[in-house]
């Protein structure tokens, strides 16, 4: 062997010694990219994740003030009901002379011949205050039970906002 052989063969074992050192070093960087890759799909996950809850809360919302609309119309038509009932009852005769705590004994006395009288439609307006009164019950009913509706919405939506 000669020396420029030998010559040769070192520089050949520098440059394969610096091969290896770079393809050491290629690999480290490949793996810390492979981690990042990792992790940003994890964040991406998370944020698909946090996505899909913000959904559900605006559609929560959303759910929530439609309730809130109905119990508004409800509220308005609870307080129309109430101002016609109070009309009502302020046109409504007071009766002065207190009834009987006992009734009175019966006397049995022959019946005369009924006397046909012309028929006299009694007053409506006690029957609309009865209708009324029970549609004023009705709504008080429905407005208790979307307020209900209306909390536990509420309630939902505080507890999917704080979660995240």
């Amino acid at each position: 062997m000669s020396a420029t052989g030998l010559i040769l063969d070192g520089v050949l074992m520098l440059l394969l010694i610096g091969a290896v050192a770079f393809g050491i070093r290629l690999e480290r960087k490949l793996a810390a990219l492979r981690n990042g890759q990792a992790e940003f799909a994890k964040a991406v996950s998370e944020l698909n994740a946090a996505a899909g809850k913000a959904e559900n809360a605006l559609m929560a919302l959303k759910s929530a003030g439609q309730d809130t609309d109905l119990l508004h119309d409800r509220i308005v038509k609870g307080r129309q009901l109430k101002a016609e009932l109070e009309a009502l009852i302020s046109r409504t005769p007071v009766r002065t002379d207190p009834a009987p705590a006992q009734p009175a004994a019966v006397v049995r006395e022959p019946r005369p011949e009924p006397v046909v009288q012309p028929k006299v439609e009694a007053d409506p307006a006690p029957e609309q205050a009865a209708e009324r009164a029970s549609l004023i019950l009705q709504a008080l009913a429905a407005n208790q039970t979307a307020q209900q509706s209306l909390n536990r919405a509420r309630r939902k939506l505080d507890e999917d906002l704080f979660a995240a």
